[in-house]
């Protein structure tokens, strides 16, 4: 097919349609059904497993920061090797099909077998992160800067729509049965996000371009080529005061917000009084719902507060809300609690992501090496989530899983005096 110009509308609405395929993945496996089915799975929160002698919700948030600790290494490999070739949709594609295997084998997830078990969960949870790198750094390729807020805000309001439909359909799949047959429904539904995940990027890896072509072809003078990238950029960094403070903020109030969205359903699935199995079934599906369609509206209201007052005042109001969640999360008991803090963590959920992301892009100085940017902001992410999730886990094995969510309120309060110091306009040092 012709190459697309940048800024042309079919080029964006492409790109923008990868989150409707991702996104089932951090909704269904991430958020939700997975949680749930991992709950019953272990359903005592004490019991210790005794291959890794550490409580099932421990050893999720171990291979969760193991496997954002493995992104943050091959990211700048992987990187500098797209770079150089000039081929960055090949690597999108290798990891969103291992994420979609990844999804598949969890169907066989089970006691018995928990190495095996394990190794789908990181393969799904690394193929998703590690897609994001390459598919965050197409932004400013396809799309002038005017237009990336727009685009951003679009792309997670398509990933939000696209993963409540399957949801959906997964909440009629396990609701129609009951017992055992409705585990089984369970495991059906990681299938579904599998193939979801993969038919649907087709669209995307059809229309966007292979990237910027070099005719190099891959070498081992060039495996490494992704540190040394991202040494250049952290070099440049040093002389662009305005990035270099934002990128600090980003990564302290980051590590925060990515921890909560990837154990909110484990809390609330533990820590939560539900009368019975089945209003916990619903219960956390539904306040999963809620999120979804919140963080629609919150997405989009997001954007027009940048568009209104800047990216920077409104990521600092969004911290303040955040950083209420916390204390409020600490403190509730009943589902009815659970519902609200749902609402409200969607409201600004999707909003923290689609901004953070495009501010970084703005903030970004005249520059065809996109890839290497975005690398860098994404290795910063991942280490960041490692720290977050570390902690974390270490919190809930010592104490309980309350006392590590009120932990998280010292990231958000230093992500807020951060964002104070991002400067106005770009100030070199």
């Amino acid at each position: 097919m012709e190459k697309l110009q940048k800024g042309d509308k079919k080029l964006l609405n492409a790109w923008a349609f990868f989150d409707w395929a991702n996104s089932v993945y951090t909704l269904t496996i991430a958020s939700s059904i997975f949680p749930l089915f991992y709950g019953f799975i272990y359903p005592n929160k004490e019991e210790l497993i005794s291959v890794f002698n550490l409580k099932p919700t421990v050893l999720v948030s171990a291979v969760t920061a193991f496997t954002f600790l493995v992104v943050a290494f091959l990211s700048p490999l992987l990187s500098g090797i797209a770079d150089y070739v000039g081929n960055k949709k090949v690597f999108m594609k290798l990891f969103c099909y291992i994420g979609g295997i990844g999804c598949i084998g969890l169907f066989w997830f089970s006691k018995e077998y928990i190495h095996l078990s394990m190794l789908f969960y990181f393969m799904g949870l690394i193929g998703y992160w590690g897609s994001l790198v390459f598919y965050n750094s197409y932004l400013p390729d396809i799309a002038f800067p005017e237009q990336q807020d727009k685009i951003s805000a679009k792309g997670f309001s398509l990933g939000y729509i696209g993963s409540v439909i399957l949801l959906v359909i997964n909440l009629a799949m396990v609701m129609s049965v009951a017992g055992e047959a409705a585990i089984d429904m369970m495991r059906y539904s990681f299938i579904t996000v599998g193939l979801w995940w993969i038919i649907f990027s087709q669209y995307t890896f059809y229309i966007l371009p292979k990237g910027v072509s070099t005719g190099h072809k891959v070498t081992k003078a060039v495996i490494f080529n992704g540190f040394r990238e991202l040494k250049l950029v952290w070099q440049e960094l040093k002389q662009n005061k305005r990035l270099k403070r934002y990128l600090n903020a980003f990564f302290v109030f980051s590590m925060a917000v990515q921890t909560i969205m990837l154990m909110a359903v484990y809390f609330g699935e533990k820590e939560i009084s539900w009368a019975d199995s089945d209003e916990k079934t619903m219960g956390l599906i539904a306040s999963i719902l809620v999120i979804q369609v919140v963080a629609i509206l919150g997405a989009f209201l997001t954007s027009r507060a940048s568009a209104k007052f800047g990216n920077i005042k409104t990521l600092i109001v969004i911290n303040i809300f955040w950083m209420f969640l916390c204390f409020y999360a600490y403190f509730m008991v009943t589902p009815f609690q659970f519902y609200i803090a749902a609402g409200l963590v969607g409201f600004v959920m999707g909003g923290v992501q689609a901004l953070a992301r495009s501010t970084y892009s703005k903030f970004l100085p005249e520059t065809e090496d996109t890839t290497s940017y975005f690398s860098f902001y994404d290795v910063a992410e991942k280490i960041g989530i490692v720290i977050g999730m570390t902690i974390f886990a270490i919190v809930d094995q010592i104490s309980t899983m309350r006392n590590a969510i009120l932990f998280l309120f010292i990231f958000f309060l230093m992500g807020i005096i951060l964002l104070f110091r991002v400067p106005k306009e770009v100030v070199s040092e």
